[in-house]
């Protein structure tokens, strides 16, 4: 790529679309697309077959799920739905918030095809570049677009190739095209290798937390126990015999900002003006909700905690260092514990159930240690996960600024 220059427009045409440059263009996709079609449905399995990406395989973020596909049976057309990298694939069905995620198939794997749920779309790259319409749609997706052009169903939404065909694109000349795809590409590039930081990260910290939790620092001698290979010199005990938990209360002000969070159910919620408990470490679980019931969170300073959760109210300090007990319970995975209501329509874990889990204990000093540990590789996980946060920040509004033209790039 060439020296690129950033200028502000400042000539603007009024369009079904909104403002856009004078020259720049708007098009339907069905001008610039030679190609739209659907993937083919099977609920079939096939270890041997032919790997097919689903809904799932469509990240947000303009990228493909690689764990997200599964193996059918290979059918006879099947050339018809051969993937190739440049491949524009649109999740054509899915919720309402989720319907209308693209992705580019950018030659992930060597061979597969793809969904009824995925809608393919091949371009005229002489006329447009496959990913000024990736990100052109992911722009359209986030502020709502797709989810209010979509055909409701019961339990899922659907936008038809007609719709999809009649979508009107913003279109500036191809080098522009070139230029700003290179510029969000790069960002792009920059988030994915945080991303597999991150993956590099967590695969560490569970490899840690395997051997630390089970193992201990520098045990030579082992012993069976009802719970599992443990070190001889820990011991094995109720939760409750070292500790309790207590359940929150429902806040009487829920904030969108403010200096104390309000944790529940699935982690910080909100905020608001008073505290429930203020110490240096606070373990939370949990308590209901299908999909979050049985998930930890170690809190620190001033909180409150919802009606939803319970919180580690009081503890033996010689006997438990609370980090240890966090990671301890996220490693012992606390939904294997919880009650479900007949139809499966209602799940919880109650204060009874958690003080009667056994756990493993090390003497305290050696929870310490090990829980230190696992601290430090969670403050590198954070240092990553900002770094992304600020990343995928720069890239919203670079897509606002050069998307839609305010701000145009010349290629020298």
């Amino acid at each position: 790529m060439n020296m690129l220059t950033f200028y502000k427009e400042e000539s603007f045409k009024e369009t079904p679309i909104g403002n856009i440059p004078e020259d720049w263009e708007v098009v339907k996709l069905k001008s610039i697309a030679f190609e739209v079609k659907k993937g083919f449905a099977c609920g079939k399995r096939d270890e041997n077959g032919i790997l097919q990406l689903r809904m799932d395989s469509i990240d947000p973020g303009g990228w493909i799920n690689v764990n997200a596909g599964v193996r059918v049976p290979i059918p006879k057309n099947v050339d018809e739905y051969i993937l190739h990298p440049g491949d524009i694939l649109f999740n054509n069905t899915n919720s309402v918030d989720l319907i209308g995620k693209t992705a580019i198939f950018r030659g992930e794997f060597h061979k597969c095809v793809y969904s009824n749920h995925i809608t393919r779309i091949r371009v005229n790259s002489d006329v447009v570049l496959p990913e000024w319409i990736l990100y052109t749609f992911i722009r359209k997706w986030r502020l709502g677009f797709f989810k209010a052009i979509c055909h409701r169903h019961v339990h899922q939404a659907g936008i038809s190739d007609s719709d999809l065909l009649n979508i009107r694109i913003p279109l500036p000349p191809l080098e522009e095209q070139k230029a700003i795809v290179h510029i969000l590409s790069t960002v792009d590039e920059a988030i994915q290798k945080t991303n597999e930081v991150i993956e590099k990260i967590k695969r560490l910290k569970k490899g840690l937390m395997q051997e630390l939790l089970t193992k201990g620092i520098g045990h030579k001698e082992f012993k069976d126990t009802e719970i599992g290979r443990i070190p001889k010199e820990w011991k094995v005990m109720k939760l409750g015999e070292v500790m309790r938990f207590e359940n929150g209360r429902r806040p009487k002000i829920v904030l969108k900002k403010g200096k104390i969070p309000i944790y529940g159910s699935g982690g910080p919620v909100g905020y608001t003006q008073e505290f429930m408990v203020n110490q240096e470490f606070i373990v939370i679980v949990s308590r209901v909700g299908i999909g979050s019931v049985g998930k930890v969170y170690l809190a620190r300073g001033a909180v409150w905690i919802s009606d939803n959760a319970m919180y580690s109210k009081h503890y033996d300090s010689d006997q438990v260092y609370l980090p240890f007990i966090y990671y301890l319970l996220t490693f012992r995975r606390l939904e294997r514990f919880i009650l479900r209501s007949g139809a499966g329509s209602y799940a919880i874990i109650t204060q009874s159930l958690l003080h009667n889990i056994k756990i493993q204990l090390p003497k305290v000093y050696e929870q310490r240690r090990i829980a230190e540990i696992l601290l430090l590789i969670d403050k590198r996980l954070e240092v990553e996960r900002k770094r992304k946060e600020k990343l995928e920040r720069i890239k919203k509004a670079l897509m606002d600024l050069l998307l839609t033209g305010k701000i145009r790039v010349k290629v020298s």
